[in-house]
């Protein structure tokens, strides 16, 4: 028999050693609508699944109420498997000094009746309101912990109101006796609505995070630190067909984030955090570049800083490009003194001195190349690389007029502004169609719009369709 009950989040479960200890209790903190009452009735949802029956006592929310938004929120019938003698809802929302002890042996009961290897005590804060003194907190969180936690093996969940604005948990006893200590926190990232949660104490358990990302979004996920995914069988990418007057980003899910995708001739502005790496953003651009190359339109590119000509050739692969597609589609645009010491047919020399020289042989290039595809071009341009090459100013005259070549041919310009050119963005943000930032929280990657401004939201790597794909999930 294992000594860990899944919580019901298989992502939580997967940083703390497999789940809770078995028999242990947990106090359940946060401040109201941060999800804890949607933790555990999908605590108790998950017993279920694994024959493991389980009580909730609710002090706080009528049972009615509690079953018709939380059967919705979770799409599952908390009526049927109640019914079935798989859970039990106790309503004790109304409660005097002097029924204590009643309750809490109807509690016991219950627990023993239906041989519960789960309960849920929500919340103890209001239980706690009927004691008129302090001796009665600690009597209750002890005749919980000795009768039922440890008499009966039954994990324990018991939930804790904190005041909007105030950092300590309860009457501070019950931190103390508690096994697990996780606290929920309703916060703002930039202005949008941030979900994460704290381990403050987990008995036995080595904890490799300490805080981690979670949505409300159709149950309660965690959103452990970014990693990238190996794919088993790769197939290539499947473009997706562009709305009307905009182009496809490639991504499901993205598109539908910018209701739709991105203005034909428009611009597309790409900021990333400093704890974001190339893989990690090329997460987003490389579907882009596909979604273009393989509709036999050409991509021209200067690469930002840590991009290499060779690297992206690779990179190009994982989504099937050919060779011969990639030489008739792609030009990779760098200065002479970083292009590979062996001639590539995608990669085009530039002095690097002369941004108007410099900038006419590029538009040059992709007259030549909209002239054999027939088509509009996509410029993917590291807007760190030109001010680097030519200083901030010139940078902001380049994207500018290209800006203008865009809108007059249907091309579209996406740039990628890096960490330390925050003030680079603001300058751009003007001529942008689509604005969004990619940052990093708790080692969750993070996206929002802010031109259109969008919710936040969890950005995973999915390799579902053999190829890599951000999969976006809104933080609510």
């Amino acid at each position: 028999m294992s000594n860990r009950v899944k919580t019901g989040v298989e992502e939580l479960d997967n940083v703390i050693e497999k789940g809770f200890p078995k028999g242990s209790l947990i106090l359940l903190a946060g401040e109201p609508g941060t999800g804890k009452t949607v933790f555990s009735i999908q605590f108790l949802v998950k017993g279920v699944e694994l024959n493991e029956p389980g009580v909730y006592v609710s002090f706080a929310e009528a049972r009615d109420t509690l079953i018709e938004n939380f059967s919705i929120h979770l799409n599952v019938d908390l009526t049927k498997l109640e019914v079935e003698g798989k859970i039990k809802i106790l309503d004790i929302t109304a409660i005097k000094e002097e029924a204590l002890p009643i309750i809490l042996v109807s509690i016991l009961k219950e627990v023993e009746a239906l041989k519960a290897e789960r309960l849920v005590i929500d919340s103890f804060s209001a239980l706690a309101q009927a004691f008129k003194e302090p001796i009665d907190v600690r009597i209750v969180v002890h005749t919980v912990l000795s009768r039922i936690v440890r008499g009966m093996n039954c994990t324990t969940i018991m939930i804790e109101e904190v005041p909007i604005g105030e950092s300590k948990i309860g009457f501070g006893i019950e931190e103390f006796v508690a096994d697990s200590v996780i606290k929920f926190r309703r916060n703002e990232l930039d202005e949008h609505l941030f979900r994460d949660m704290e381990i403050i104490k987990l008995r036995g358990c080595r904890l490799k995070e300490h805080k981690l990302v979670y949505t409300l979004d159709k149950g309660f996920k965690v959103f452990p630190p970014f990693k990238l995914k190996p794919i088993e069988k790769p197939i290539r990418f499947q473009p997706i067909p562009d709305p009307p007057n905009k182009y496809s980003t490639g991504i499901k899910d993205l598109d539908e984030v910018l209701e739709g995708g991105i203005p034909r001739g428009g611009v597309m502005l790409l900021e990333v955090s400093e704890k974001i790496s190339a893989l990690e953003y090329h997460l987003l651009l490389d579907p882009i570049a596909s979604q273009f190359v393989l509709k036999e339109r050409s991509l021209i590119m200067v690469p930002s800083s840590g991009d290499d000509a060779r690297v992206l050739r690779n990179v190009e692969k994982v989504y099937g490009v050919t060779e011969d597609e990639f030489n008739r589609f792609i030009r990779i645009i760098m200065p002479k003194g970083l292009t590979p010491p062996v001639t590539l047919p995608y990669v085009v020399s530039i002095e690097g001195k002369n941004w108007e020289e410099d900038l006419n042989k590029a538009l040059n290039i992709a007259v030549e190349l909209s002239a054999g595809t027939g088509k509009p071009n996509l410029f993917i341009i590291g807007a760190d690389t030109l001010t680097t090459l030519y200083g901030e100013e010139n940078c902001e005259k380049i994207l500018n007029l290209g800006a203008t070549m865009a809108r007059g041919s249907n091309s579209l310009i996406v740039a990628i502004v890096k960490a330390g050119y925050r003030n680079l963005a603001i300058k751009l943000s003007p001529i942008a169609d689509v604005y969004i930032r990619l940052v990093r929280k708790h080692g969750c990657l993070l996206l929002y719009g802010v031109k259109p401004r969008t919710g936040l939201y969890a950005v995973e790597m999915d390799v579902s369709k053999g190829y890599p794909l951000p999969k976006l999930t809104p933080i609510i």
